[in-house]
């Protein structure tokens, strides 16, 4: 009996031969056939999609319309301001509208000065606390009561001193403030001095005295000692003294900061 041919393509072959044939390409991995004709699938193959959408390109971000000047520009900008002022009031005027310190945009209010213009004895502080802050005049918390009664020992209250800080807004949580925010407020503080043109000027602990004296030790080491200010072309007697923040945390220090007031009252009765 003559052997079955299966499969038009294949005249000849027989059921064996083409089971056999079938078998070879499944071993061969062919277990599925999609077309008559044959195609090169790779070179159909589309392209690999990747796996996650590409990110569109960062755009530069916008400048900020209101942005703090640079620190140099800033320091020029508040010394020629400063420069420009004939009285306490300009002065004040002036700092107001100064935006070139970054401590404006955090604290409620500017804290100027609280005294008498025309005092013989000014006092310069580091810079305002949340009590100061929130009234507008410094030293009226805590370390203000104990400044009042340090006063009121050698016969002075606010009506006979001029209060002022190196810096006229308060830090962020009471901290110090940077050397880069007491550079751009330096001549403001300065010119201040100048138009109350004291007889005698308070440094009110390390910061005030480093930043206005130019010292480099701490307070501890130079309280209680005269230094000279230069004050245009004349110099008047600068003391640093121990600030009374210092003191309610260090009341034993209480003794030397007494010292230090009666080598302030003893200058002041000799000028007479």
């Amino acid at each position: 009996m003559p052997s079955k041919t299966i499969g038009v393509d294949s005249p000849g072959l027989t059921v064996r031969e083409a089971e056999a044939a079938l078998r070879w390409w499944v071993e061969a991995g062919v277990d599925m056939a999609l077309d008559e004709a044959p195609h090169d699938r790779f070179v159909e193959r589309p392209a690999p999609q990747p796996k996650f959408a590409p990110v569109a390109p960062l755009r530069p971000a916008a400048p900020i319309a209101h942005a703090a000047a640079a620190p140099d520009d800033a320091r020029r900008s508040a010394a020629a301001i400063a420069a420009g002022a004939q009285n306490l009031d300009e002065l004040r005027d002036l700092l107001e509208k100064f935006d070139g310190c970054g401590l404006k945009a955090t604290a409620t209010r500017l804290v100027f000065s609280d005294g008498a213009p025309d005092a013989r004895i000014m006092l310069v502080g580091e810079g305002p606390g949340a009590d100061e802050d929130r009234i507008g005049r410094p030293f009226v918390g805590r370390a203000g009561q104990l400044l009042d009664r340090m006063l009121a020992s050698i016969e002075l209250d606010r009506s006979k001193v001029y209060i002022a800080n190196v810096v006229p807004w308060r830090p962020p949580g009471n901290r110090t403030p940077t050397p880069q925010e007491t550079t751009i407020c330096l001549p403001f503080i300065r010119r201040q001095i100048e138009l109350v043109a004291p007889k005698f000027l308070v440094c009110l602990g390390a910061s005030a005295a480093q930043t206005l004296l130019g010292l480099k030790e701490g307070i501890t080491r130079t309280r209680g000692q005269w230094y000279d200010y230069a004050l245009g072309e004349a110099t008047i007697k600068a003391l640093p003294m121990l600030h009374p923040a210092y003191l309610l945390r260090q009341p034993a220090q209480k003794r030397a900061a007494w010292r230090d007031l009666r080598t302030l009252s003893r200058a002041v009765r000799e000028v007479g």
